[in-house]
């Protein structure tokens, strides 16, 4: 066999230059995709390394007619990038072939490499050839499961376990790839995708239209990517005929697929692949982006880096349910999920009705905010410096170490839980009813029951000391559960407001219009005219224009404006619109607060029933003690206190809204006439009075009560709700999300105004997950 030698693109034979030592090492990536095919995950963080040290592309070996090997470097000025292009003798096998990539590589290391370079792997079949090198350091940056994909090496899964084994730190391109693998590496955590915000927003400004789209009528739908066994082109198909008046715009190179098989219609246009450069251009031209992936092994595990890249560029997305993009997007009004033809159609036609601009796109940056590549970018660098040198790394520098740091040795216990509320005691209860763990559950306070804790008073009187907490519901899954653990008394919850020297039911219905106004509407229709006739139409952001467009500014300003200012310490038209939205407008005569399918208190109180709870030889409790005090090693930990206090205000504080309460016993029998009355008067420093035999069913010659006052420190109660605030909890979250041993759960948690009965559901269904975890690690032990 000849000796390798190298070649640049014009076929002249020559040497890659010396260098000088660089600081930072080198960086060599073996990626199984062109640099310049399409850009991807590989492109926007290797462009970055480039920054600052000097980074090789090896790419996959192209046959050739020639009868020795040669390398080819292609450089690439704008990005300060070196691809490197084996091409190898078309007859050689796999061992001849290996063999003398290892000599190229070789020659490359030598003549360019003054220190042990960092190797960063995109497809494990590389190892085959360069797990010989010395290197600064080994990244298995997995972005797809490449062994599901068509024409994917048999040898792929043994050389994937071999790379794990030898990686100091594994990345994964989105959180079920992380789930699927975690298990198989030590140092594994998910980076999923990311968007250059500035150069898809370019789409939102003019731009001069395409030549090959210009011609194409609208409505557009649009997609660019990859086009390859992973696009239902069936779902394309039937969507055109669905409906011959939109146009389907597809941009994008057709790969491992026959060009034949791609549905042809006046209505769907092939443009072919685009730089990425171009994209922002066709993007202004669509009126909706979709993603038809198709449901199979090759997009089980996805993380389309397009769907940040639509929303960047202001288009409402359509997508098949991929995992992934329902996880991170399913919840936010700009990004529909659709199965099947009929339902994909359906949700083009939503995502076409949305504007261009509007709280769906306000929606829709304030989650991008948090999105970014160079985030990604300094995060796995971090990574990269802790598992290569962790002695240069501490504690505090972990951008995702947990706050709890436990002994070495056996843990005592296989769950450790952080907080005695709804969320601790149901998980603590399942975890060891449920799967027979050993659990030890820990609250700061000096009892179970979290802010639902209610106690008998002096006077006898079953009271709430965090004041009311009233249970409803509408999952019967969660009664039934929480029905394991105490009887109920049936109460169906009636508020009345104090406006004008009258006590009228809130929220407002048929009986309120008529005693504030002196009317006499007699049915629905009527009190609904009446509604209209005030309501002032105005596109819904904030919760003023939540109620301004139902009942109109009077309304809006005596029930609403001075109660709210109170409860949160700013205006409605500060406030997030799903503050108000939980209390709706009635135009009946139903003066229930909560109209759902089970409504009833615990017949001996919230206090009894968490007792009974976790009355479980597997539970020990202990209370009065921090976390930070617990000195434990634990399998997994729940935590279900305030996210940033867990990380230590790393970024700052969440504001919160407190509470502070005046508990009264008064010698008479009744107080008022309904378990809560609301004062939305602002020269009323109180938000309401409860009065809590109403809620108990008990007699007594005298009643107890508490007066509400909202304050801005104390006890963390209610998240407010501010698109900022949201976007400092993203922060959180990702941290939060980069930890596998520990569970975010519960209000504080996860930084959501949660009902009790949400949360319990929300706690069931991290059980589940959390037992499929825990029974397969106790399957390895």
């Amino acid at each position: 066999m000849h000796g390798p030698f190298l070649r640049d693109g014009s076929g002249a034979e020559t040497m890659l230059p010396g260098t000088t030592s660089p600081t930072p090492p080198p960086l060599i990536c073996f990626s199984h995709l062109r640099w310049d095919f399409v850009t991807q995950r590989p492109q926007h963080l290797m462009r970055r390394f480039a920054a600052e040290r000097r980074v090789f592309f090896w790419e996959e070996a192209i046959p050739c007619d020639h009868p020795r090997p040669y390398l080819e470097y292609h450089p690439f000025p704008e990005d300060h990038v070196i691809a490197l292009r084996p091409r190898v003798p078309h007859w050689w096998d796999r061992a001849a072939t290996e063999q003398a990539l290892r000599q190229l590589l070789d020659m490359l290391v030598a003549t360019s490499c003054a220190a042990p370079p960092l190797l960063w792997f995109y497809t494990p079949m590389m190892l085959g050839f360069a797990g010989h090198l010395a290197a600064d350091a080994i990244v298995y940056d997995c972005m797809d499961e490449l062994s599901a994909f068509r024409f994917a090496d048999p040898l792929l899964i043994d050389r994937e376990a071999e790379l794990m084994r030898r990686a100091d730190v594994m990345f994964t391109g989105g959180y079920s790839l992380y789930e699927a693998k975690r298990d198989r590496h030590d140092d594994i955590h998910p980076f999923p995708s990311a968007v250059e915000r500035d150069h898809f927003a370019a789409a939102r400004q003019p731009l001069a239209e395409p030549g090959d789209q210009a011609g194409i009528s609208g409505p557009r739908l649009g997609f660019y990517g990859v086009i390859d066994e992973r696009i239902d082109l069936a779902l394309i198909d039937a969507v055109a005929a669905a409906r011959p008046d939109w146009s389907i715009v597809m941009v994008g190179p057709v790969v491992k697929i026959d060009p034949a098989d791609l549905p042809r219609r006046a209505n769907i246009h092939w443009l072919g692949g685009k730089g990425y450069g171009e994209l922002p251009a066709y993007l202004r031209g669509w009126d909706a982006a979709v993603m038809p992936f198709a449901l199979n092994e090759a997009t089980r595990f996805i993380s389309p880096t397009k769907t940040p890249e639509y929303l960047a560029a202001g288009c409402p997305v359509v997508s098949t349910p991929i995992v992934d993009v329902v996880r991170h997007y399913g919840a936010i009004a700009g990004v529909a999920i659709a199965e099947g033809a009929e339902a994909f159609v359906a949700a083009c036609e939503h995502a076409l009705a949305l504007p261009r601009q509007g709280a769906w796109l306000r929606e829709a940056d304030e989650l991008l905010a948090a999105m970014s590549w160079d985030r990604t970018f300094a995060a796995m660098k971090e990574r990269i410096v802790a598992a290569s040198q962790p002695a240069l790394v501490g504690a505090n520098d972990d951008p995702v170490a947990p706050a709890i740091h436990g002994a070495s040795g056996r843990p005592h216990y296989d769950a450790l839980v952080v907080g005695a509320g709804f969320a601790g005691a149901v998980l603590a209860e399942r975890l060891a009813a449920g799967s027979g763990k050993r659990v030890l559950l820990i609250d700061r306070r000096p009892h179970v029951g979290g802010n639902a804790y209610d106690h008998p008073d002096a006077a006898g009187i079953l009271v709430h000391r965090y004041g009311p907490h009233i249970f409803h519901t509408n999952s019967d899954d969660v009664f039934a559960y929480l029905s394991r653990f105490t009887a109920w008394r049936p109460y169906e919850h009636r508020v009345l407001a104090s406006v004008a020297d009258k006590l009228v039911p809130i929220p407002i219905n048929r009986t309120t219009l008529n005693r504030l106004y002196g009317l006499d509407l007699q049915d629905e229709a009527q009190a609904a005219a009446f509604l209209a006739a005030r309501a002032e139409p105005r596109e819904i952001v904030t919760s003023e224009d939540v109620v301004v467009a139902a009942v109109g500014q009077e309304l809006y300003e005596t029930f609403f404006r001075g109660y709210t200012r109170k409860q949160w310490g700013l205006d409605p038209s500060q406030l997030d619109r799903s503050v108000t939205s939980r209390v709706p407008t009635r135009t009946n005569t139903d003066d229930r607060y909560f109209l759902d399918k089970h409504q009833a208190m615990p017949l001996h109180g919230y206090t009894r029933m968490f007792e009974a709870m976790l009355d479980h030889p597997n539970i020990t409790i202990e209370l009065g003690i921090d976390y930070r005090d617990v000195d434990l090693r634990a399998g997994h930990t729940v935590f279900t206190g305030p996210v940033d206090e867990y990380f230590d205000h790393r970024f700052g504080r969440l504001p919160y809204r407190s509470l502070e309460f005046r508990h009264e016993t008064i010698d008479r029998e009744t107080f008022q006439p309904v378990a809560v009355v609301n004062y939305p008067s602002p020269d009323i420093a109180h938000t309401r009075i409860t009065e809590y035999k109403h809620l108990t069913g008990q007699t007594a010659p005298r009643t107890s009560i508490s007066y509400e006052y909202p304050r801005d420190e104390g006890d963390p109660y209610y998240p407010i709700p501010r698109a900022e605030n949201q976007l400092l909890y993203r922060r959180y979250e990702a941290l939060a999300d980069a930890l596998p041993d520990v569970s975010f759960v519960g209000r504080l948690a996860t930084y959501r105004y949660y009902n009790m009965d949400q949360v319990v559901g929300q706690a069931l269904a991290t059980y589940r997950r959390l037992s499929e975890k825990l029974n397969r690690e106790a399957s390895l032990a």
